[in-house]
């Protein structure tokens, strides 16, 4: 129950007698907020809850100085460790501008019953169109046809038209997704509107696929299609997922998008396979290591477009999430923890 819940601030004091002193005197401080409010957004429903401080960026020694004396620490990539849970003896809630939430130690925060909240669901359709901004570029090569046209090009050309690039129709191709959650679940919507073919991976074959979507193994899906989304979580069994061996089951023709992790594909490997041709292209919104070293193989490998982890950063999803994670720490305050994830 978020203070959204409640109709005013007496409401919420009923329910919590300790509400509205505690939103006075509550300092909340947020790690890196830059990349969550450039400047678009405001961070209104914070500041109506107590002394706001918000940092740009913070650097691991600066964490454990800027959290010493705070009640609320809000990251989102920042590493919030044992020794700055430790080091911080105000500390009451933490909260997470994202849904993964590795980069806190979580049982830490859990010995001195330290709530950490993430947010979940805030933008799977955003994600989902920059999966098929990757794949619409594949298709069309939008950029480089038009490019080619400004430069002389088609006012050169004998014909009416030409095109620089194969186009593709995606209606019957093949689209492998790995993890159907939300966002893979609004992938395969928007492939169905595109006439496509969906298969899909599940640890658990024996419940039923949603309609229009059929399961694979996950050797069979990379054998069956024309592009594999990857949409899983980050685990010790899903990391390298995508390594040399699967992708030699790959179609020739094939195509790699990956919006999850980084970590998700063994980046030599893909480099490998991308410059001796042996699959089509790779569309990555995410690396390993972000930003990525100079020398990371995939900046140079053919083929492979690559966007700087932009996915999830709409306007809209991005308000969503301000608005969530607010949420999340109201109803830590009216005394009803929610998104809870240790």
């Amino acid at each position: 129950m978020g203070f959204a819940q409640f109709g005013s601030f007496r409401e919420a004091e009923r329910f919590n007698p300790n509400f509205v002193s505690y939103f006075e005197t509550m300092k909340i401080v947020v790690l890196d907020g830059h990349t969550l409010n450039p400047g678009d957004l405001d961070w209104s429903a914070f500041e109506a809850m107590g002394e706001l401080v918000v940092y740009d960026r913070s650097t691991p020694e600066e964490v454990n100085e800027r959290a010493r004396d705070c009640d609320a620490l809000i990251t989102n990539k920042a590493i919030v460790s044992a020794e700055t849970i430790r080091g911080a003896p105000s500390l009451k809630y933490i909260g997470v501008t994202a849904t993964g939430v590795n980069i806190v130690d979580v049982d830490a925060a859990a010995e001195r019953d330290i709530p950490v909240c993430n947010v979940a669901g805030y933008g799977p359709d955003s994600v989902a169109q920059m999966v098929f901004a990757h794949i619409l570029n594949f298709t069309h090569r939008l950029a480089e046809q038009a490019k080619d046209a400004q430069d002389g090009g088609w006012a050169n050309c004998a014909d009416f038209c030409y095109w620089s690039y194969p186009l593709l129709e995606l209606k019957d191709l093949t689209i492998g997704i790995v993890g159907l959650g939300e966002i893979g679940s609004a992938v395969a919507r928007i492939a169905g509107g595109f006439g496509m073919k969906v298969v899909a991976f599940t640890r658990d074959p024996s419940r039923a696929a949603p309609e229009g979507v059929e399961w694979r193994s996950m050797d069979e899906l990379f054998e069956e299609s024309d592009f594999i989304s990857l949409h899983c979580p980050l685990t010790p069994d899903t990391e390298n997922l995508v390594n040399a061996t699967r992708i030699e089951l790959m179609k020739p023709s094939a195509y790699l998008l990956n919006t999850g992790r980084g970590q998700l594909v063994d980046e030599q490997a893909l480099a490998d396979a991308l410059n001796r041709g042996r699959i089509a292209g790779a569309g990555l919104d995410v690396l390993s290591s972000e930003p990525p070293s100079p020398d990371n193989p995939l900046l140079s490998a053919k083929n492979c477009f690559i966007t700087p982890h932009i996915a999830w950063a709409t306007k809209a999803a991005r308000e969503r999430l301000m608005r969530m994670s607010a949420e999340n720490l109201q109803a830590f305050v009216a005394g009803a923890t929610v998104n809870r994830v240790n």
